[in-house]
């Protein structure tokens, strides 16, 4: 058994997950606002997941940035920022009977690694992932490996930049991806046209489904949205694919459960763009990992750090 655990804004989740991918035994707690609060939460949850025995190791994902060998939270900006300079390995040691490995990653590298263990890229050594949420995060596989970079840095694919004269970052650049395509651009963008007065079913507040549906039920303002968005999420990923020319492009998160809503313009643009020097068609797909809490890519992690 492998120890998921995934630490999230909002809420902390935890798993026992089998050789299959398969979650056993799951528990959940709000995320706390303090590093004390916090601790002493994880350490109560994998109590919870863990009363039967212990597990043979533990994989973790967060966001932010993790140092690639040693597990400590190096940039996590927001409600989490506490956890900056924290060895997440030796805030969970202590509870375990014996000492077990640890592995700790960014989110969507973990998300990667549950799908090339048990999903999507299952025995393939070139994928690029995207999960698109309220921000826009990213993984690749090259060579059959995930790439970390020099420094743990590699994949935040939200941050490629599209506009450099585009909306100021939370990165501290302008014009990225998610500035763009996101929950937030889009419901940004809403928001907007809503407080304008524009002729449009969209509700007061629109959600990023709200946008979508509304755009599926035929509301010019709503579609607009989406097609300007979708089309500058689908020239980032035809650059994305001239440069690592991927097997397959995996599309996860919120956003991606528009379906083919987002999926089939998004199909038909990235092959217009591409198909000139690819001559092929690369598959976008969503995901293939039922559980989307983010536990099984956590416990994929360790299992991909122990094959090393």
């Amino acid at each position: 058994m492998i120890l998921g655990i995934d630490i999230g804004g909002k809420r902390i989740k935890t798993g026992l997950v089998n050789e299959a991918g398969t979650l056993v035994e799951t528990a959940s707690a709000p995320t706390p606002a303090s590093l004390d609060g916090f601790v002493a939460a994880v350490h109560e949850l994998i109590g919870r997941v863990c009363a039967k025995g212990q597990p043979d190791a533990a994989g973790i994902g967060c966001k932010g940035i993790l140092h690639p060998t040693d597990t400590t939270v190096e940039v996590l900006p927001g409600t989490m920022h506490y956890l900056e300079g924290q060895k997440l390995s030796e805030l969970f040691a202590s509870v375990f009977p014996a000492r077990i490995p640890i592995h700790a990653d960014n989110d969507a590298r973990v998300a990667l690694a549950g799908e090339a263990a048990w999903g999507a890229a299952r025995g393939r050594t070139e994928v690029v992932m995207l999960t698109l949420g309220t921000g826009v995060g990213g993984a690749i596989i090259s060579g059959g490996k995930l790439l970390r970079g020099a420094t743990g840095v590699a994949g935040h694919i939200g941050h490629l930049t599209i506009d450099p004269r585009g909306p100021m970052c939370i990165c501290g650049n302008r014009g990225c991806l998610e500035t763009f395509f996101s929950a937030t651009a889009i419901e940004q963008a809403a928001g907007d046209a809503v407080e304008r007065g524009c002729d449009s079913r969209l509700p007061p507040a629109p959600t990023c489904a709200d946008v979508f549906r509304v755009a599926a039920e035929g509301d010019r303002v709503a579609a607009l949205i989406v097609n300007e968005a979708t089309q500058t999420l689908a020239a980032a990923i035809a650059g994305l694919v001239h440069i690592l020319d991927p097997e397959i492009v995996i599309l996860g998160g919120q956003i991606s459960e528009a379906g083919e809503a987002l999926f089939s313009p998004l199909r038909e643009e990235v092959h217009i763009r591409t198909r000139c020097l690819l001559r092929r068609k690369v598959p976008l797909i969503p995901p293939q990992i039922v559980d989307r809490s983010g536990v099984v890519g956590a416990a994929a992690i360790a299992t991909e750090r122990m094959r090393r």
